[in-house]
């Protein structure tokens, strides 16, 4: 073989699909690797995850060594593990959330019941509804089935329901699906209203539009009261795809999650799901099972709750003290997350621009274009307040500060240019 026939070997093009290039990656994701590359030190608003000690690690540790003492390390249903499925039925019973076995598929971790709902749901071309600002590995995922977004606002009480006839008009067909994460969301901490969840449903019915109802946060409320998840007004809706997970309520290296389904979709769900990865890890998965029965969830959930508050209360706390009236920030009554929206001059800079100022100054942010499909919020950032205990949150907003200061001087100076 030639050198020549390697030279025209190595200049062939690729054959990719099509829809490879709808493939757009996470910047929230990427965050991880960037962080992991920086040697100085950095207060890290930027992951959206538990706090390390937040973590049950004794008990997984001990439930782990009868769990690999005892169950097989083969092939699984594909549907979960029987004792998950009872144990984490039984736990929703007396929940917002209830449910049924026969509704219940086991995934790996949220991301997965994500995009089983867009393979089974999403054609080329679809319109899909995703909320402004939004969790964009949900708007990725229907995007890498080819989806086309429309992107509708929110405000406090989550997703403007009352705008979508409009923007549904606008396009002259209607949503195949709307995707929404109905309570604390991600990114803005805001919760969708009762009266918006029935109008949603109203909606979804109207145009036979698929609801994704992503719900990581919704066991996390540490303030205010419990509202009837979209489930719980719409018993046995065909029209719900709900996906959910522990990564946010136990651990998110444990990729164990579900789908809430009309039972007829079920051996759907499970026939996409074996073209994936055949079975959640059975380990994973009985891990949970364990710690569901041994009661420790509502324990550990109680504690998240208090701990949760307090660093949200004391993260506000900060940002009042050292950026006053420069930020405004949202109140949300669970989850992880702060929005927040920068003011007056400040709004002139560009957070995109901001988060590599702040990770020289040592803290880390996600910019609010990264939390739009088109880029929108470039006066606006989210902030974790789950993983950072109140010491190092107000290091971090001191940092914030100085980053805030030095794009401002920048400005400023460019116009006396």
């Amino acid at each position: 073989m030639t050198v020549d026939h390697f030279s025209t070997r190595s200049q062939a093009t690729l054959p990719l699909a099509d829809r490879a290039s709808d493939l757009v990656g996470s910047v929230i994701d990427s965050s991880t690797s960037l962080l992991a590359s920086q040697t100085h030190d950095i207060v890290r608003f930027a992951m959206g995850s538990p706090a390390d000690e937040a973590v049950p690690l004794e008990e997984f540790q001990d439930i782990a060594a009868q769990v690999l003492n005892h169950s097989s390390m083969t092939y699984g249903a594909t549907e979960g593990e029987p004792v998950l499925l009872k144990a984490l039925v039984d736990y929703l019973a007396g929940t917002s959330d209830p449910t049924s076995e026969e509704r219940v598929t086991i995934t790996a971790g949220g991301m997965q019941g994500l995009d089983l709902a867009c393979k089974i749901f999403i054609n080329p071309g679809d319109l899909v509804i995703v909320e402004s600002p939004t969790y964009t590995n949900g708007s990725a995922t229907a995007l890498s089935y080819g989806a086309e977004l429309i992107e509708a606002p929110t405000d406090q009480d989550g997703l403007i329901v009352e705008a979508l006839p409009e923007l549904v008009a606008a396009t002259g067909r209607k949503p195949k699906a709307i995707y929404t994460i109905p309570n604390f969301q991600n990114p803005a901490g805001v919760t969708l209203s009762l009266a918006r969840r029935h109008q949603l449903l109203e909606l979804a019915h109207e145009w036979n539009s698929v609801i994704i109802d992503d719900d990581p946060y919704g066991l996390l409320r540490f303030e205010g009261d419990d509202l009837p998840s979209l489930q719980a007004l719409s018993p046995g809706d065909p029209l719900l795809f709900s996906v959910r997970t522990f990564s946010k309520i136990l651990a998110p290296g444990l990729r164990v999650g579900w789908v809430d389904t009309d039972p007829a979709l079920r051996q759907l769900v499970i026939n996409a799901k074996q073209a994936m990865d055949t079975c959640t890890n059975l380990p994973g998965q009985h891990i949970v099972a364990e710690f569901i029965r041994r009661g420790g969830l509502d324990n550990h959930l109680a504690g998240l709750r208090v701990e949760y508050k307090r660093r949200k209360d004391a993260l506000r706390e900060t940002l009042r003290r050292h950026l006053g009236d420069r930020v405004s920030a949202t109140d949300p009554e669970g989850g992880f997350f702060l929005w927040l929206t920068l003011q007056g001059e400040d709004a002139r800079i560009s957070t995109r621009k901001l988060f590599e100022t702040a990770l020289a100054e040592g803290v880390a942010f996600i910019p609010g274009p990264a939390l739009s499909p088109s880029g929108k919020f470039d006066d606006a950032l989210r902030l974790c307040f789950a993983s950072t205990t109140p010491e190092r949150a107000e290091e971090g907003i001191i940092r914030l500060r100085r980053a805030m200061d030095r794009e401002l001087a920048a400005l400023k100076d460019g116009d006396r240019a």
